[in-house]
């Protein structure tokens, strides 16, 4: 990370002083990838910094149409970094959208409207400062092919540790390679990503990210977690866009691929991304108050109370892709179940009990994964919880049983998440207005979402006849 600068002068003189030769803008398309163009440092200047570079957004999905195309993207000084995998010293500088002819900032630009959900935070008074945590899970593979045509449909995965390869002749093959479900926690040569994840840590430490642990995850074939420490809600989306960034091309680097794709592999663990959150006023943790249940404070559990009372609107947000719904299935451990535990990981809502510290003190929604765009589901689930605040939504009482042992007449009392990309949006469409408060969410963003992933998604599937399908029906 580039230091110190909160200017356009200071990138100027960081730019001088760097030697940097190329500049890399980049910004969010609504689903939430990165996209980027670059420019040499000769043709930048403070005025440009500040103005905005222009580009065209009718080429950028879920922004503008092409009558009204020209945009431009306004750099945060202090997000600049050397891009580490540039042969050529590149700064890049993440960016905010803005409309030339206005000259506001762009409604449709996620980033924006996370700035504005903090914004909307400390209007409240509650609170000065939301923090988040994600913990985003992601699969490394060896080989991955995928198609899609009138009369075909295909993807194929491999990986030297996926336990399919257990008989396979790799010349030699060493075993080693974890079975379904055990990949958790597995000292190498078993764990054959730790030498991969420790240069993706120390990478993501030099770009200013703080990183709390690594590890392998359950599924076989190359799961793993990287834990970043909490920071402020934009600060977090910002990093979880660096962190795919460096999990990804660190893996190219090494000849091979990384996906943040919840649910790649059929029999075993989907990848997630658990997000823990809290509020605070000043030095003083607002979500913790000793000698309640799980030492929380009363704020706390009406945050988790908006969780889970737009838990389904929000899965339109945190959990939005159809292969999503290929993780959030009931049955199977996944955190379906809208209750909230402490310690108890088959909850929606968990409260870690690992430290005893005031400062410690958080609620980890289980729900969302890493196909999220992170800037728009934390402000969403900032809006959920401060909601929940403000109309003093109950949460009920807390479940620290095996809610997948419960009996029947208990099972039935807890609600779950949708079972489909489509019931969340639906519950997305119904359920709003909660994002709509202070303008931080806007209806054009709400109905453009909507519509997007509607036509480019959901029926896109739909229509796509499955090739398990010929499996079942073909000789009928």
């Amino acid at each position: 990370m580039v230091r110190n600068c909160a200017s356009a002068e200071d990138l100027m003189k960081a730019i001088k002083d760097e030697k940097v030769q190329m500049i890399d803008l980049r910004f969010t398309d609504l689903p939430g990838v990165w996209q980027h163009f670059s420019v040499p440092p000769s043709a930048v200047n403070v005025d440009a910094l500040e103005e905005g570079i222009g580009f065209d957004g009718s080429s950028i999905r879920g922004f503008q149409e092409i009558q009204e195309s020209d945009m431009l993207v306004v750099a945060d000084p202090t997000t600049a970094f050397v891009d580490p995998y540039s042969p050529a010293k590149t700064l890049v500088l993440i960016c905010n959208i803005r409309d030339p002819v206005t000259g506001q900032s762009y409604s449709r630009d996620a980033r924006y409207i996370a700035q504005k959900a903090e914004t909307y935070l400390e209007g409240t008074g509650r609170a000065d400062t939301s923090y988040f945590g994600p913990e985003a899970e992601f699969f490394v593979f060896d080989d991955v092919r995928y198609g899609q045509g009138i009369n075909y449909a295909l993807h194929e995965i491999d990986s030297s540790e996926g336990s399919w390869n257990t008989a396979s002749n790799e010349a030699p093959n060493l075993a080693h390679k974890p079975r379904p479900k055990e990949g958790y926690f597995p000292v190498p040569p078993t764990d054959s990503m730790q030498a991969l994840r420790t240069e993706m840590v120390l990478t993501m430490e030099q770009l200013g990210i703080q990183i709390e642990a690594h590890h392998h995850e359950v599924a076989t074939g190359g799961q793993n977690e990287i834990d970043m420490r909490f920071t402020t809600l934009t600060r977090m989306a910002d990093n979880l866009m660096i962190y795919k960034y460096v999990v990804k091309n660190t893996a190219h680097q090494h000849g091979k691929t990384a996906t943040f794709m919840p649910k790649p592999l059929f029999e075993d663990n989907a990848s997630g991304m658990h997000v823990h959150q809290s509020l605070w006023k000043g030095e003083t943790n607002l979500f913790y108050d000793k000698g309640d249940y799980a030492d929380l404070s009363e704020l706390a559990r009406y945050y988790i109370g908006g969780l889970l009372a737009h838990a389904w609107a929000l899965c339109g947000l945190c959990a939005p892709t159809t292969n999503s719904y290929r993780r959030l299935v009931p049955g199977y451990e996944a955190p379906i179940n809208l209750v909230y535990s402490r310690r108890n990981r088959s909850a929606c809502c968990r409260i870690p009990m690992y430290s005893p510290n005031p400062r410690a003190k958080r609620v980890e929604f289980r729900s969302p994964d890493p196909s999220c765009n992170p800037y728009l589901a934390f402000a969403a689930m900032l809006m959920a919880g401060l909601d929940g605040i403000d109309r003093r939504i109950d949460p009920g009482s807390p479940i620290d049983k095996n809610l997948y042992d419960l009996p029947p007449a208990e099972a039935k009392e807890v609600k779950s998440t949708p079972g489909s990309l489509d019931q969340a949006l639906d519950a997305l469409e119904r359920d709003h207005a909660f994002l709509l408060r202070g303008d931080v969410f806007t209806a054009d963003v709400v109905e453009t979402w909507l519509d997007y992933k509607r036509k480019k998604e959901v029926d896109a599937i739909r229509l796509r006849p499955h090739p398990y399908e010929f499996h079942l029906y073909y000789d009928i």
